[in-house]
């Protein structure tokens, strides 16, 4: 529900900006209709990619994928070669049809970043003083016997929230070089993850224990610096 919600406001806000960015009519729509299956099975294939401990001796349930375990890196690289793909096609600027999406992705992620909270999952560190021990600051999880966890996906929804104020303000600023905003994006998003990551008690891992959404933040920020 969360997803679709975050994905009709995307939709809606992107072709507000197509006319105006002098795209022929439906391109957002059209894309979309590749964009949101392609990118739901890319943070399927992801998670599943690092944690296919917890999936290697009951394999069907990678389908469940309404009981949680889908990653935005990976929606957003299956996003990004579909998004290029599309646009090869049309003989359109990728840049510039990212530029008009980006707002309204990481609105999405931000509402999309809620399923955490009714899932029990991407919370964070345990809250061991009790003068923190509420919301939105922490959240019980009900696995670890109703114990206060730092609610790193509210930061994260909140962090996003963020920038998809500044993108927006950006926007109306005036006219920039085709891709700003989207760089913008990648560096903004990446540099709150990178440090919200640290927080979190379910990260996804390479072989060698390291964070990878982690790792994958910091190359996405040195690469646009």
């Amino acid at each position: 529900f969360l997803i679709v919600l975050g994905a009709s406001l995307a939709i809606f806000l992107a072709g507000r900006e197509e006319a105006r960015a002098g795209l022929p009519k439906d391109t957002v729509l059209d894309l979309a209709l590749w964009l949101i299956p392609f990118g739901i099975l890319g943070a399927r294939i992801y998670y599943v990619l690092f944690s296919w401990e917890s999936f290697r001796d009951d394999p069907v349930s990678i389908l469940r994928i309404w009981e949680g375990g889908i990653a935005i890196y990976g929606a957003i690289i299956a996003g990004l070669i579909v998004l290029i793909l599309f646009c090869r096609k049309r003989k359109l600027s990728p840049l510039r049809l990212l530029d008009i999406i980006v707002p309204g992705l990481v609105l999405a992620q931000s509402i999309g970043r809620w399923g955490n909270y009714f899932n029990i999952e991407a919370y964070g560190l345990p809250v061991t003083h009790a003068a923190l021990r509420f919301f939105p600051l922490a959240v019980q999880v009900p696995a670890d016997g109703y114990a206060w966890h730092l609610a790193t996906f509210f930061y994260e929804s909140v962090w996003n929230f963020g920038i998809f104020l500044y993108l927006l303000r950006s926007r109306r600023a005036g006219p920039k070089r085709e891709g700003d905003l989207f760089f913008h994006y990648l560096f903004l998003y990446a540099a709150g993850r990178m440090w919200i990551e640290e927080l979190r008690t379910d990260s996804l891992y390479s072989v060698h224990q390291v964070r990878i959404s982690q790792l994958l933040s910091v190359i996405l920020c040195l690469l646009i610096l």
